[in-house]
C-alpha cells in the first residue's frame, strides 16, 4: 500500500553555490558550494530516490511504472504521461545567476521534444540587498531585444525586485528572469531542463571563454507583454490555506499551522506535494501511515491518498502543491 513518502535529496555543487542549504535541511556534516537541492526530480540520469518505509531505495521513475495512477493520477497521467511533472528544489545562490528564459510547451515540444518550463519562486530568505529580476521594466520588442544584448544594455530593461523572506514570484514559460546573489529560493517548475541563456554578466572562464549565450533562440520564446508588477501578492493567514499560485500545471498553497489541519483530496485526482519550510509537524493519511517531517524535507502524498492530517509541534510552515 502507498504511504507519504521522503526522499534522499540529491545535492548540487556549484561554482555560485552558498552555504545555506544543509543547515536549513539539517544536513550535517554541512557542505560549503550547495547550490541546489532537488527534493523530487523526475529528470533524467537525476532520479529521485525514497528514503523511507516499505519502498526505501525505490526510485521516482520505479514508483511511477509500478503504480501509475495510484501514485500521481489519472488526469495527470492522460495529460503527462509516465513523466513526474514537477521539479522541486531549493536554490542557494552566492553569486547572480544568468539571466534566462524558457521556452513554452508548444516551442520546446518543436525544439526539443520535451516539455516547457513553467515555474515559481518562493523567498525562503534574504541577504541584506539581497535581488532578483522578473519581466521588463519597460516595452521593448525582439530587435530591441538582440540589439541591447549585443550592446550590453539588457539589463537596463529588466525589472529588478529586492526581496525579503516570503516574497512568491510566478514565471510563465517566457518570462525573462534571474536570481540574484543572497537569495535562498524554494522553486517549484515543470520537469524540464531546456534553458535558454540570455546575458551572463560578460563573465569569463579559466580560459577567458564567456559561457554561450542563446540569443536568437531566446529572442522567439520570449513574452514582450510588460506588467506593471511581476510579484505574486497574497496576505498571510493562520491555518488555513492560502492560495499562491494557480495555473494548469500547479497549484500552490501556502499552510502557517499552528494547529491540527485536515486536507481532504477525495475529489482531487492528483499527487501532493508537501515541502516543510519552517518548523516540524507529523502528517498522517487516511490509512493511518505517519510521517514526521522537519524543515528543508518535501513529502510527496500519493493520488489515492483520501485526506491527511497535518499535526504542528506545535508551529510549521507548508507549501502544498498539486495540479488540478
Amino acid at each position: 500500500m502507498l504511504y507519504p513518502f521522503t526522499f534522499k535529496p540529491i545535492l548540487k555543487k556549484i561554482i555560485w553555490g552558498g552555504s545555506d542549504i544543509c543547515p536549513f535541511k539539517g544536513i550535517t556534516p554541512a557542505q560549503d558550494g550547495i547550490g541546489e537541492s532537488w527534493e523530487l526530480s523526475h529528470v533524467e540520469d537525476n532520479f529521485s530516490v525514497v528514503a523511507n518505509g516499505d519502498l526505501e531505495g525505490k526510485t521516482l521513475d520505479q514508483l511511477i511504472k509500478t503504480y501509475g495512477k495510484e501514485l500521481v493520477g489519472e488526469t495527470v497521467m492522460n495529460q503527462f504521461g509516465t513523466t513526474f511533472p514537477l521539479l522541486i528544489k531549493f536554490i542557494d545562490a552566492r553569486d547572480n545567476l544568468s539571466i534566462q528564459v524558457h521556452p513554452d510547451d508548444e516551442l520546446v515540444k518543436e525544439r526539443h521534444h520535451s516539455f516547457g518550463k513553467t515555474e515559481m519562486w518562493y523567498v525562503v530568505k534574504a541577504a541584506k540587498d539581497a535581488a532578483l529580476y522578473s519581466g521588463f521594466s519597460q516595452q521593448i520588442d525582439a530587435n530591441e531585444y538582440v540589439e541591447r544584448v549585443e550592446n550590453n544594455t539588457i539589463m537596463d530593461v529588466l525589472q529588478r525586485y529586492e526581496v525579503k523572506e516570503g516574497d512568491v514570484f510566478f514565471l510563465p514559460a517566457g518570462r525573462v528572469h534571474a536570481i540574484g546573489a543572497g537569495c535562498f529560493i524554494a522553486e517549484i517548475q515543470q520537469t524540464s531542463n531546456i534553458t535558454y541563456r540570455i546575458y551572463d554578466y560578460n563573465r569569463k572562464d579559466a580560459n577567458e571563454n564567456g559561457r554561450e549565450l542563446h540569443t536568437k533562440l531566446a529572442k522567439d520564446a520570449i513574452n514582450y507583454t510588460l506588467y506593471p508588477d511581476y510579484r505574486t501578492h497574497y496576505k498571510e493567514e493562520k491555518d488555513i490555506p492560502v492560495e499562491l499560485v494557480t495555473c494548469k500545471y500547479f497549484t500552490t498553497n501556502l499552510l502557517e499551522l499552528d494547529k491540527p489541519i485536515e486536507r481532504n483530496f477525495a475529489t482531487l485526482d492528483s499527487f501532493v506535494v508537501y515541502i516543510c519550510m519552517e518548523g516540524k509537524a507529523t502528517i498522517r493519511d487516511n490509512n493511518g501511515h505517519a510521517i514526521t517531517v522537519h524543515q528543508g524535507q518535501t513529502v510527496l502524498i500519493p493520488a489515492i491518498t483520501q485526506y491527511v492530517t497535518i499535526t504542528p509541534d506545535p508551529e510549521a510552515k507548508f507549501m502544498e502543491t498539486y495540479i488540478r
